[in-house]
């Protein structure tokens, strides 16, 4: 792709003024940044001295080198403190510009960047300042060099243009020219005036854009530069008033970013290459960007187990599945001008279980003239198989991979129309698409819609969330008819997140919020449901009629107004893993996303409702067993990614051979555990074992006990191998106790090895003795093994039942007890592949409680690793155990 990239930028090539890039921008080695430079098409590079100073190539290497790539030397910097200084501290600086001056002569560069002072040394004294340049110069001249003297923002004396150029033209040397750099000119909020500059003294230009933030200008500077259309300054203006000046030497990007800085260089210098391309278009003659006439389709990635959850959302949202493509596997859902497709082989990877935006479709004046201008602009072009038949649609990538297409309406001519009719007409087209980026693409992505779609960046905001503050920037054609959000979390590493990780949403307009709202909670629509006090607030801060406050409160809709217009908005629950839909009604000219506030009440909301335990549908939990080599953290990240509602974490060893996860005693472990399930909304459902054998006290597992409370747990795995009845059941009886004021329960398992190996002595424990939170733990394999009763399961109190581990095995018991404990540790069998009574066993148990997946087995685990032994294990229940349980009678629907 990359050398796609470069040949593309050639070709565009600036018709003026050289593209040239800092080394500054890029990440990585010098050698690195070489590279990236050459393979985006720049011509030339300024060399930062530290990158040099850290290389292992000479001057003279690093020029041959440059030569090889295409790029030439046009700048060395930086050179500070130098001017207005006292007699001996000046001579010091012409001997340290001499050693400079001996590294350009072998570079093969003839400016020097000499940015004005800031030492404590200086005075404030233009003549001083002069004379002691002018002296600089004349030294460069004789060995055929030139200074560009560069006015920083921060600067003690010399921190406009003016003042630098004022100095420049006083001293009148051939060698001595300025240095003009768009963020110092708008960082102090100053407006160039280079009426009296001519372009022959202009000796190199710096642009960078920037945020618009209140802070220090050098901290500014240094940490959030960005590249020209990325940020509010007006690059553009500054660049055409330098070239008004007859200025024909290079335009560098100089910018200095923390995300830039580590991230790809390749990247970083497309998105550089990008940003002067889109700045110069004009004078590229690059096609103007056709205009965008509204949304053509949101295309989502699913799989067998989101992409019904998604039809289900989309059928009580009004939508009609109304086509079926032709050759692919991807469904059609319209309704009014709103169309979504469901695409079940995406060609971007999914994780399991989860629905995201694969593609975003916009219809254009003239696609063709939108993917050229898009390829001109360095945009991935995406390829694509089709048949004769079917319409040959133009896309390219965004930088996070989502591919953007550019339509006409001939695209419906590929699906199969399937004669359903829509159930509502609600909705009547796409407002919005929203999407959450990494810190390190968001950059990219501002620049991507805004150069490539010819969109304005509408609105930059800072929102708060639960969770840090959220930072996001819209885009828009100029018509308001195609909309793109774009947020990030700036600060968030992983360690601590919302519910659902970078979530996405489509919203959908209507002409009114509180009809649709209503009709469709009747189609069954999971609408999240807000607060209270935020409509208290609400009804505080805006004036509404009490009987519209009511609907919204009743509906879960949210609010706000500007002197444009009204917005009442709401929506789903998340569906396949982190989507979700919203549904808006604009009234006026409103063009905004909602109140400040309105993005923090949903994200709580949406975590609120993921840790709700869900009416309709099975809960299941990945036992620590399955996937033992992983520790606590990467389970809890595992079972996120495959879709478990929760986890049973392995506190204690049970075996010397096994890895020991000591979360009772080891802080790190357990903070870093508590913030994965912090991050991902997965819950713990039970902590194991505390094993009390005749030897055992349970006041040892008091730490234990308070561990399991602080991560979250509702149950612990207890057993109880102790020949001596009284003295064992005493002393479940003392550990239930212990348990009580943590509301964890005590749940007893049975191996049939230990001594209490089956239901009926686990039943005499619990009666004798008779505690609230005491619970049995049935196993399927520890059941079936111990020849327990089903009858006798039925017959027991449903309270004793909180959740049940659930595995396959072959029918024929192990002779022995090692064979027995080899089983159960590193040869189960998933659900349907053995010959255990299944169904008898999980009909007896009472209706809705969680199954924990305890699958152990080694060979699997060692082939595909745990992590895909443990996606498999769910995906693999899911599909053959669900439907079993929809046809047993007294099992909860799964």
């Amino acid at each position: 792709m990359l050398t796609a990239e470069r040949q593309t930028s050639s070709t565009a090539g600036l018709n003026g003024p050289r593209p040239v890039i800092a080394t500054a921008c890029l990440s990585g080695t010098l050698e690195d940044k070489l590279a990236a430079a050459a393979a985006a098409g720049f011509s030339g590079i300024e060399i930062f001295e530290d990158d040099l100073i850290m290389s292992p190539w000479s001057p003279r290497r690093v020029r041959d080198e440059c030569a090889t790539l295409g790029l030439s030397i046009d700048l060395y910097q930086p050179f500070h403190d130098f001017e207005a200084v006292p007699a001996g501290l000046n001579e010091s600086n012409l001997r340290r510009a001499e050693r400079k001056f001996d590294v350009m002569e072998q570079l093969g560069c003839t400016t020097l960047l000499v940015c004005s002072s800031e030492s404590a040394a200086a005075v404030d004294d233009d003549l001083l300042a002069t004379e002691q340049l002018t002296t600089l110069a004349d030294r460069a001249a004789r060995r055929g060099l030139r200074i560009a003297y560069e006015a920083t923002a921060w600067a003690r004396f010399v921190n406009t243009p003016q003042h630098a150029w004022r100095i420049v033209r006083e001293s009148g040397h051939v060698a001595l020219g300025v240095c003009l750099d768009s963020f110092h000119v708008f960082a102090r909020g100053d407006d160039l005036d280079v009426h009296d500059v001519p372009g022959s003294k202009i000796f190199h230009v710096q642009l960078a854009d920037a945020p618009r933030l209140r802070m220090d200008a050098a901290d500014w500077s240094h940490h959030h530069r960005l590249f020209p259309g990325q940020g509010v300054f007006d690059v553009a203006g500054f660049l055409e008033r330098v070239l008004s000046t007859g200025y024909s030497g290079p335009l560098s990007l100089e910018v200095f970013n923390d995300v830039y800085r580590q991230s790809d260089p390749r990247y970083a210098a497309v998105d550089a290459m990008r940003s002067l391309l889109t700045l110069e278009e004009r004078e590229l003659s690059l096609p103007p960007a056709p205009p965008l006439t509204g949304h053509a389709f949101s295309e989502l990635a699913v799989d067998d187990v989101s992409g019904p959850a998604v039809a289900r959302t989309l059928t009580a949202l009004g939508f009609a599945h109304a086509g079926q493509h032709r050759s692919k596997h991807v469904q059609l859902w319209e309704q009014g001008n709103a169309r979504v497709l469901l695409n079940f082989a995406p060609e971007r990877a999914v994780h399991p279980a989860t629905a995201s935006i694969c593609a975003l479709a916009v219809n254009s004046a003239d696609p063709q003239v939108s993917a050229r201008r898009a390829e001109r602009l360095m945009a991935p072009v995406l390829p694509r198989t089709f048949r004769p038949d079917e319409a040959d649609l133009c896309s390219v990538a965004a930088p996070d991979g989502t591919a953007v297409f550019f339509c006409h309406t001939d695209w419906l001519d590929d699906f199969l129309p399937t004669g359903a009719d829509a159930p509502a007409e609600l909705l009547t087209g796409t407002d919005h698409v929203s999407l959450t980026e990494s810190i390190d693409d968001f950059d990219h992505a501002v620049l991507f819609y805004r150069s490539v779609l010819g969109m304005q960046s509408d609105q930059v905001a800072e929102l708060p969330a639960p969770f840090g503050l959220i930072h996001r920037r819209t885009a828009s054609d100029p018509d308001h008819r195609v909309r793109i959000n774009l947020n990030t979390a700036p600060l968030r590493r992983g360690d601590w997140g919302p519910t659902v990780p970078n979530p996405q949403h489509v919203a959908f307009s209507t002409d009114d919020a509180v009809a649709a709202a209503r009709a469709m909670r009747e189609l069954g629509v999971p609408l999240l449901k807000l607060p209270d006090n935020y409509y208290d607030d609400l009804d505080a801060r805006v004036l509404l009629p009490p009987q519209l406050l009511a609907t919204m409160r009743e509906h879960s809709i949210l609010y706000d107004r500007d002197e444009h217009g009204e917005y009442l908005h709401f929506s789903t629950e998340i569906v396949g893993g982190r989507l979700f839909f919203e549904v808006v009604q604009r009234t006026g000219s409103y063009e905004g996303y909602g109140a400040a506030n309105s993005a923090a009440v949903c994200m709580a909301a949406h975590r609120r409702s993921r840790r709700a335990a869900p009416g309709d549908r099975r809960d299941y939990s990945l036992a620590h067993l399955t996937a033992l080599s992983l520790s606590p953290p990467e389970l809890v990240e595992a079972a996120a990614e495959a879709g478990y509602r929760y986890v049973g974490l392995r506190m204690t060893r049970v075996t010397a051979q096994e890895p020991h996860y000591p979360l009772a005693t080891d802080t790190g472990l357990m903070r870093a555990t508590r913030s994965r399930l912090a991050a991902t909304g997965v819950d713990v459902l039970d902590v194991e074992l505390a094993r009390i054998g005749p030897e055992g006290r349970p006041r040892d597992y008091l730490r234990f006990l308070e561990a399991g409370a602080e991560l979250g747990a509702r149950h612990v795995i207890t057993q109880l191998p102790d020949p001596d009845f009284s003295r064992k059941a005493d002393r479940f009886a003392e550990l239930c106790n212990l348990a009580q004021p943590f509301g964890l329960t005590i749940d007893l398992e049975f191996p049939s090895w230990t001594e209490t190996p089956d239901l009926a002595e686990a039943v005499r424990v619990l009666r004798a003795a008779d505690q609230p939170n005491a619970g049995i733990l049935v196993d399927l394999l520890h059941f079936a093994r111990s020849d327990s009763s089903i009858a006798e399961l039925r017959d027991l109190p449903p309270a004793w039942f909180h959740f049940a581990h659930l595995c396959d095995a072959p029918a024929e018991t192990p002779s022995s007890q090692e064979g027995l404990i080899h089983t159960a540790r590193f040869e189960r069998l998933f659900p349907g592949e053995g010959g255990l009574d299944l169904n008898g066993v999980l009909s007896a148990l009472p209706a809705g409680i969680p199954y924990a997946l305890e699958i152990p087995h080694a060979t699997r685990v060692a082939q595909s690793g745990a992590q895909e032994h443990a996606r498999q294990a769910i995906t693999y229940v899911r599909q053959h155990l669900d439907p079993l349980q929809h046809q047993t009678p007294g099992t909860d629907a799964a």
